[in-house]
């Protein structure tokens, strides 16, 4: 009857504005948790078919829950340079574990990027989950695979020993006395002379000038290599310097005392350097470099007791030049690296996860992969503010941060709670009104049920 279909109803609205409570009451206590995505239960009629015309039979009203998970947070400020937000769409893939990863066990998805390293040096969230990224490989790039999670591993910043960086370049910035005195030695001098003297004095010849350099070998041996300079007799040879690259015989090994190369340097009229007429690094125009072979190679190369890795130099002598002014060495810059323990960890835009070590060297150890959904908003939400796949949101694609469609890494930030405190309070006093309602609804219905029932009497 009517009556019963009323009081149903009735009990259908408790229900359904029951839900909407605990939905209000979850977003406003989330409301400053990282990321926390709010949820709102709408209201869908039931109609209930009318068997006898001209009677009504209320059918109540049932509760849908949704799930805002797309909809981006306001992204604020963080200090740690490991908290990290995605400006964007997309999801970080984390794991319950850190060691022993299987194909079995569970991977969610997250925006809660509240990342910091345990006592392991893996980075976990405040949740507790491990955040997932490609290790760098032995040659420094990344195995990118955008449908195997397996590829993926957990991000450790601590463990990483040391780093060394071999020297590779060296930049020169220095004057050659166009106008010096001529060395008494000039008209003699032959290859390896200034080598000589380097390492005995008593022999060779004397440079009229040396650049200094510290090189840094595979395993983070600092050697001193040298350039030795003579300026050549302007009568028959203008704007030349005969010159000479060397090292310690001790850590060398090459022709002559520590020689490594010999040749000429030549300058153009307006005292720049020119490489195309100088063969000092080989051919006339060759680029500037040298090699070093490794310990047990062939000469030159590293003094076989070193054990180290052969190593190409390159020299920019873009800055050397030959003015009527003194000779002087300006500056000296290799890139190499000593051995250096990590000082630091930093994240930039690409999802690059980079290791500072306090050797001023800079190692990429990760690269952070990011999850987009065809439909985030139907992801199953699981305790620690992560979400599971599900059939309504369809099959995860991984990405590289700001490539397809998915969002940039923002390091040094978190994102916001989505909930908006005042709407939730709006909400809470339209479904305490609703609730009452509802609530007099069965009362009202209670009474006409007694009126119909004391009829007999």
């Amino acid at each position: 009857m009517s009556i019963n279909s009323a009081m149903l109803a009735g009990v259908s609205g408790l229900v359904a504005n029951s839900s909407s409570m605990a939905a209000i009451s979850d977003n406003i206590a989330n409301i400053n948790t990282t990321a926390y995505k709010r949820s709102q239960v709408n209201f869908a009629n039931i109609v209930t078919s009318q068997a006898v015309v001209g009677r009504y039979s209320a059918g109540g009203v049932q509760g849908v829950t949704r799930q805002f998970v797309s909809q981006q947070g306001l992204i604020q400020s963080a200090t740690s340079p490991t908290d990290l937000a995605i400006a964007g769409d997309g999801f970080f893939i984390a794991t319950e574990k850190a060691n022993g990863l299987t194909n079995a066990d569970t991977r969610v998805f997250t925006r809660s990027g509240s990342f910091s390293a345990d006592a392991d040096g893996y980075l976990k969230n405040d949740s507790g989950f491990y955040l997932q990224g490609w290790p760098a490989q032995d040659d420094g790039t990344f195995d990118v695979d955008p449908s195997d999670l397996t590829r993926l591993q957990p991000i450790n910043v601590k463990n990483l020993g040391a780093a060394v960086k071999a020297t590779g370049n060296v930049a020169v910035n220095a004057n050659l006395n166009s106008q010096s005195t001529l060395s008494p030695d000039v008209a003699t001098y032959a290859a390896g002379d200034m080598s000589d003297y380097a390492d005995d004095p008593t022999t060779g010849s004397k440079p009229d000038f040396e650049i200094e350099m510290n090189v840094v070998d595979s395993q983070g041996g600092t050697h001193r290599v040298t350039i030795g300079l003579m300026r050549k007799d302007p009568t028959t040879n203008p704007n030349e310097w005969y010159a000479e690259i060397y090292g310690d015989p001790a850590e060398i090994s090459a022709t002559g005392s520590g020689m490594i190369a010999s040749g000429t340097l030549a300058f153009t009229g307006d005292g720049k350097i020119d490489l195309a007429n100088s063969d000092l690094f080989g051919s006339m125009g060759a680029t500037p470099s040298i090699s070093l072979d490794a310990s047990g190679g062939t000469a030159p190369k590293w003094d076989d007791t070193l054990g180290v890795q052969a190593q190409d130099i390159t020299f920019d002598l873009s800055q050397l030049t030959q003015y009527n002014a003194a000779s002087k060495v300006k500056s000296v810059n290799p890139d190499g690296a000593t051995v250096g323990n990590v000082v630091g960890v930093e994240v930039d835009e690409e999802g690059y996860v980079s290791a500072i070590f306090d050797n001023s060297e800079v190692r990429k150890i990760a690269k952070i992969a990011v999850a987009t959904f065809q439909n985030p908003d139907g992801l199953a939400a699981v305790s620690g503010n992560a979400y599971r796949a599900t059939i309504q949101s369809g099959e995860y694609t991984l990405k590289e941060p700001g490539s397809a469609g998915a969002g940039q890494i923002s390091p040094s930030t978190l994102e916001a709670s989505t909930v908006d405190l005042s709407a939730e309070f709006t909400g809470l006093i339209t479904t305490q009104k609703a609730y009452s309602a509802c609530s007099k609804i069965i009362t009202t219905a209670d009474q006409m049920l007694d009126e119909l029932i004391n009829i007999r009497r």
